[in-house]
């Protein structure tokens, strides 16, 4: 960590899913996918080069209980850390 901030792209993972040239909404289903596999507290990293994507990933994270631990932009790719959420506290339910 730097001034505070994850290193989205280096920080220890469970899970990864690489959406790198999918659109909208392409990276948030296959983000949602792979969250469904996951152990509660375990952290999801999505690459994505979709910009639209910044939007999505905190919309999905306020909706859906899951934490938006890290999120970073590097020369056009997009990388996001979810921590999964208790499905007691997920409006997921999963």
């Amino acid at each position: 960590m730097t001034n505070g901030v994850i290193d989205c792209f280096t920080h220890p993972v469970t899970a990864e899913v690489n959406a790198y040239g999918l659109r909208c909404p392409l990276p948030l289903l296959k983000a949602k996918q792979a969250l469904r596999d996951l152990a509660v507290g375990d952290v999801l990293r999505v690459l994505a080069t979709d910009a639209g994507s910044v939007r999505d990933f905190q919309a999905f994270a306020n909706i859906s209980g899951h934490e938006l631990i890290g999120s970073l932009e590097r020369e056009g790719a997009f990388c996001y850390l979810l921590k999964k959420a208790d499905s007691a506290n997920s409006a997921t339910g999963k």
